[in-house]
């Protein structure tokens, strides 16, 4: 792997934590390489749908913020990272007791990163794969204010 940026992990993580939006679901950082970022959320009943099972919304997000936070431990120091694009498939519902997202670098470029995921139903030691994604993800420079 093309490992750019000798402090990425740590940028990684201070990124991650700048976001409302995994803060609000409780999705945090359970591990990070380059190239690997795997995020763990436990079960809410607040972000289910009317079966009881979590919401197709919340484990895509899951999944697109451990391949992009992925993308991003690859990059260089001056860029950021925006999905370009994804592809979701749903195998199961999302029921457990907790959950874990694994998002994995497949090609990284100096503009497009190539991404693959999945998230991980966990009930006791039982563990299932419930979706899986492809994720193209852009360096963008210039995003902050």
């Amino acid at each position: 792997m093309d490992y750019r940026n000798p402090h990425s992990v740590a940028r990684m993580r201070a990124e991650f934590d700048r976001q409302g939006a995994m803060a609000t679901m409780g999705i945090t950082v359970a591990d990070v390489a380059p190239g690997r970022v795997v995020l763990e959320m436990p079960f809410n009943p607040a972000l289910s749908q009317h079966h009881g099972f979590i919401h197709a919304g919340v484990v895509t997000s899951g999944m697109d913020s451990a391949c992009g936070f992925a993308a991003l431990t690859m990059m260089d120091a001056e860029s950021e990272v925006l999905t370009v694009e994804f592809k979701c498939s749903f195998m199961s519902p999302a029921r457990g007791q907790s959950f874990r997202f694994v998002g994995e670098v497949i090609k990284s470029g100096r503009t497009l990163t190539f991404t693959e995921g999945r998230a991980i139903a966990i009930d006791g030691t039982k563990e299932t794969t419930v979706a899986t994604i492809t994720a193209t993800v852009m360096a963008v420079r210039g995003l902050k204010a």
